[in-house]
């Protein structure tokens, strides 16, 4: 239990519902269609599509998203990836034929298809009791008339404007300006194609005006994506993936997403007395760095599309064992190569559950601030970048060919005890997310925290990118001093790393939500 004389925050406990999201106003329309008779499912596409609204430089209709389900009166856990593909005309060749030796982040050969949309719709039918229609009202009015900026919405807008480009520009900047704290975003456009979706189902953005606005201005600025590749698109259901530590199973879902990275370094630090460090200290964090380096680099080769992952490596014990033998406690490690996939920090995660026990964790992504600072002209649909997520390299399993996914960064995560659903979560913040799951379990497992005081936790993160240990300036001097004498290269990026939300399960029936402190959010029950 926390320290009340402290600044902080308490769980939130409650009996017949509960969200946690980014942002108070999607908390609350998820709450608010549960309290109207609908269930976990209902709740979390009425948060997912509304967050795209409230925080828009992290999320979008143009963009990707997965989910885990606990079915109300059963335990098991079914995997849901709604990511789309890279268009069937565009491949590595082309581009390296072009003189470039990675996917330009900004340019339209980075916009992948948006699955989420199409995602919405298959869950909305298959497990929703509402109505895809009644998701999707509070977005239909808020797009129209305009949500009010939060804080952390505020901060990102403002560093990341300059991403924004032609007509992502025109439709995400207030008057060549980004938007302020409280200032008020509207998206009519957007507003128009949830009419058209709750109408018509995935047709009204897969097919017809809204298609043919997306697909000309995405050829306009040089992509090959045809109306087929939209009609195509389609998510698929999927067997999640799974790794024991101290007695609690993580479960993800398998690749195209990192997933199995967080199982990865899971399997890694069971090697090693994580409880008898302190939490805080410089050791664990030198700990944590080490087997993240190895994990992401096991990750840079084997992780793909589903077709072409090698994904019983990343799930090996015997590699895991091998990884933990190099781990040398007194000194980093050089760091591997830049990683395939490019840093970035946009995602948001939310997760609800309902009074008759049905659970969902989803996340929902556009890749970097503002995707590819691209938009649809009319409609104004942000495009995300994730076909920046492949690689170039020849022969590679991660190779951009046409109709493939690329590496995912975003996962949703569940956590099961004595085969049972202990808690649903997850971890934003781009390439952290399967380091950010393994530290939140360990703060719980290792070191007995609450929900709340596991989010809270100060966190530190061997970056694969800039090869730096950014460090949030929660660590005390002693342990900064600690890790730069063991060689690690030290840096307080200017946001925090990541945010997070988490539902956890008591015996009794009763629900725990947690929010982080990084965000704008909340958890909200009934």
């Amino acid at each position: 239990m926390r320290d009340f004389h402290m600044p902080g925050r308490s769980g939130v406990f409650a009996m017949n519902g509960i969200c946690a999201t980014s942002s108070p106003i999607a908390a609350q329309a998820a709450v608010a269609i549960l309290e109207d008779g609908g269930n976990a499912m209902d709740a979390a596409i009425t948060a997912a599509v509304l967050l795209g609204l409230c925080e828009p430089s992290s999320t979008g209709i143009g963009g990707d998203m997965f989910a885990l389900i606990r079915p109300a009166g059963g335990e098991k856990i079914t995997g849901f990836n709604a990511s789309g593909r890279a268009p069937a005309a565009l491949d590595a060749a082309r581009l390296r034929d072009a003189g470039e030796s990675a996917i330009p982040l900004r340019s339209a050969h980075a916009v992948t298809v948006p699955g989420a949309i199409d995602g919405f719709c298959r869950l909305a039918e298959d497990w929703g009791r509402k109505g895809l229609a009644a998701c999707l009202a509070p977005s239909i009015r808020y797009a129209e008339e305009g949500v009010p900026v939060g804080p952390r919405t505020a901060f990102d807008w403002k560093k990341n404007a300059a991403t924004l480009q032609g007509d992502g520009a025109k439709h995400y900047l207030d008057n060549g300006a980004p938007y302020a704290l409280g200032a008020v975003f509207r998206a009519p456009g957007q507003a128009e194609i949830l009419r058209r979706v709750a109408e018509q189902g995935r047709a009204g953005f897969y097919e017809g005006e809204v298609m043919e606005d997306m697909v000309d201005s995405l050829r306009a600025l040089g992509g090959l994506h045809t109306a087929e590749d939209f009609a195509a698109t389609a998510a698929d259901y999927v067997n999640p993936v799974s790794a024991t530590y101290r007695g609690y199973e993580l479960v993800e879902l398998p690749p195209n997403g990192q997933g199995v990275t967080a199982l990865l370094i899971a399997n890694i630090l069971s090697h090693f007395d994580v409880a008898s460090l302190d939490p805080f200290g410089a050791e664990r964090a030198h700990l944590e760095a080490e087997a993240t380096k190895l994990a992401y680099e096991a990750r840079d080769r084997f992780v793909a599309d589903p077709a072409h992952a090698l994904t019983d490596r990343m799930l090996s014990t015997e590699t895991a064992k091998r990884l933990a033998a190099l781990i040398d406690m007194n000194r980093a490690a050089p760091t591997p190569p830049p990683a395939a996939a490019a840093v970035h920090k946009d995602t948001v995660y939310l997760t609800t559950a309902d009074k008759d026990g049905m659970v969902v964790s989803m996340i929902y992504s556009i890749f970097h601030a503002f995707g590819s600072g691209l938009a649809s002209k009319k409609f104004g649909v942000n495009f995300q970048n994730r076909g920046a997520g492949f690689v170039l390299t020849d022969g590679h399993p991660n190779e951009l060919r046409g109709g493939k996914r690329p590496l995912h960064t975003i996962i949703p995560a569940m956590i099961r005890k004595d085969g049972k659903l202990f808690a649903s979560y997850g971890v934003m913040g781009g390439q952290y997310q399967s380091t950010g799951h393994m530290r939140v379990l360990s703060n719980i497992a290792d070191f007995g925290m609450d929900p709340q005081e596991a989010l809270d936790a100060p966190r530190a993160f061997a970056d694969p990118y800039d090869g730096k240990l950014h460090i949030e300036r929660g660590y005390f001097p002693e342990a900064r001093a600690e890790l730069e004498k063991r060689g690690h290269v030290l840096l307080t990026p200017d946001a925090p790393i990541g945010g997070a939300q988490m539902i956890r399960l008591h015996e009794n029936g009763v629900y725990e939500g947690a929010s982080d402190p990084r965000k704008d959010g909340c958890a909200i029950g009934c």
